[in-house]
């Protein structure tokens, strides 16, 4: 039978939840377990996919096409598994899935409530993530904080879902912030009492208290929290920072985490932690520094960017050098001072987003690698804009834009044709499509390839009417889907590497299995430092 383990937060939001949870999945992994992971959201967007990056982060799509929450990156990269669109749930999309059952007369007249319509739709929820991927356990985060009147219906849905399946099943582990004052040198545990009492009086018994601090807060920190929790104090866990992320699975295991949570569920299978242990000793043995520039719209939240940000550091790893990212929005770029803002960077990146704000900028950057021979690896609207610059520079066609931010001019950039009279909200191009890769391109020199498969998630596209002008004057289609309609991939083999990707890569690399495209633009962003 499937075990199931809750993770919950107290005293404030941000203090990693998420790392437990994925960490945690690594460990149990490494036990030989079969894991799957899923994210609970208590805002009432039906999902992220129509948020402000800068507020929420990076919309994370899984294979199946789910836009979903950020946290299932980290799941992804640390568990290894793809995970689906039962991996995330909100407030949002749980009211509406009620309210339509309501109005199609499912509930045969029913006053629909609470208790039990809408804690019954959070744990079909879990009830149909497990049928479709059968682990052997479930870790199920519940974002926010313990208190938030938000968080309430998933607070009670889950401990009703620890009666359904058996306490003997079921595992909850509360994740908390041990502060410490630095006027009296101590750690707090009075935030920690409050958190778990708050739980408490809401019917979840936390089996495991972790405690979330920047040092080792102590034994006598650890055996008050056992006292008053009402825990037991094998399984009052310390959650210190580690410098690398990766290092956070030994961390907790040092700490007997996964030893507790086995005991608990009764998991007897052995661990082994070589091959982790094995990526950290990779990451640590890096020598060197290179420096690329991420030439964005919503630099100001780094988490805007958290699956490319991770993507590059999985690139460094297996090329053996530090990187040192100079974030640079792309609002302030002008042909004025772009060899200023970018004249001490080994490669530049343009990353995908949405409307016209700090185009130009991007526009530019993408014209200063080219004609500088800097590599260059453009995702999504990246790529759009080195066709764009690539036609009003190279081609001569001034006026080249996309039509997703300019009406008028020549759309070398155009609405996909199925995307034609769709609203905003989960209706793009999302998930896995086959990308067919062209022989003798870096494309085919990262991959070794010839189909692929990326995520996605655009609504605008290549315009094929200026393919032959594109090109004619040296641009090179690298990758196209099976019927060859849609452009995936374009390059200038002219430079050392110029490549605009219309999928994100991003989405499927991971630690121990960087993505091919990103491997290759960091070799050659070291090759070109090297050179200079």
């Amino acid at each position: 039978m499937t075990k199931y383990i809750f993770v919950t937060g107290g005293v404030v939001s941000g203090l990693g939840k998420g790392i437990v949870a994925a960490s945690l999945g690594r460990l149990l992994k490494l036990r030989n377990y079969k894991v799957s992971s899923e994210k609970f959201d208590p805002y009432m967007n039906i999902d992220p996919g129509t948020m402000n990056p800068t507020q929420h982060g990076e919309v994370y799509v899984t294979s199946d096409g789910a836009e979903t929450d950020l946290d299932l990156g980290h799941y992804e990269r640390f568990i290894d598994e793809d995970l689906n669109k039962y991996s995330n749930l909100t407030s949002g999309k749980v009211y509406l899935n009620v309210i339509n059952k309501e109005r199609n007369g499912e509930y045969l007249g029913e006053t629909v409530q609470i208790i039990p319509h809408v804690t019954n739709e959070i744990k079909d929820f879990i009830y149909k993530h497990v049928e479709l991927t059968n682990p052997d356990i479930m870790i199920t985060e519940i974002g926010g904080t313990t208190g938030d009147i938000e968080s309430a219906p998933f607070l009670e849905a889950i401990r009703q879902f620890s009666q359904d399946v058996g306490r003997e099943n079921c595992l909850f582990i509360h994740v908390c912030l041990v502060p410490y004052i630095s006027g009296s040198d101590e750690y707090k545990s009075k935030p920690v009492q409050h958190s778990v009492r708050e739980l408490q009086g809401l019917g979840v018994k936390p089996d495991i208290v972790v405690l979330r601090c920047d040092d080792d807060p102590g034994e006598s920190i650890k055996k008050k929290v056992s006292l008053f929790c009402n825990i037991d104090e094998d399984a009052v866990i310390v959650n210190t920072t580690v410098k690398n992320l990766y290092e956070a699975p030994i961390m907790l295991h040092n700490h007997k985490l996964d030893k507790v949570v086995c005991k608990k569920l009764k998991l007897t299978n052995k661990l082994d932690i070589t091959p982790w242990k094995d990526l950290v000793k990779k990451i640590k043995s890096r020598t060197g520094n290179i420096t690329i520039a991420i030439v964005g719209k919503y630099v100001s939240l780094h988490d805007s960017y958290l699956s490319i940000v991770e993507a590059m550091n999985h690139a460094s790893y297996d090329n053996g050098i530090h990187i040192k990212r100079k974030w640079v929005d792309s609002e302030t770029i002008t042909e004025d001072n772009v060899s200023e803002i970018l004249k001490d960077v080994d490669g530049i990146l343009v990353p995908g987003g949405f409307g016209y704000r700090g185009l130009e900028g991007m526009i530019t950057a993408c014209k200063y690698a080219r004609i500088n021979n800097i590599p260059y690896l453009g995702i999504c609207l990246g790529m759009q804009v080195s066709v764009i610059e690539y036609a009003r520079n190279v081609c001569g066609i001034k006026d080249a834009d996309s039509k997703e931010f300019n009406l008028d001019g020549q759309h070398v950039i155009d609405l996909m044709p199925d995307q034609r009279g769709k609203k905003l909200g989960g209706t793009m191009r999302l998930g896995n499509y086959t990308c067919k890769i062209t022989p003798n391109t870096k494309m085919m020199e990262a991959y070794n390839l010839e189909q692929i498969q990326e995520r996605h998630r655009h609504r605008y596209e290549f315009n094929n009417e200026y393919k032959e002008i594109l090109t004619k004057n040296g641009l090179v289609i690298s990758g196209t889907s099976p019927d060859g309609e849609i452009v995936e991939t374009v390059e200038d083999k002219s430079n050392m590497f110029h490549v605009g990707v219309q999928f994100h890569p991003e989405f499927t690399s991971r630690p121990n299995r960087v993505n091919p495209i990103f491997n290759l633009f960091v070799k050659y962003v070291k090759e070109y430092n090297n050179k200079k």
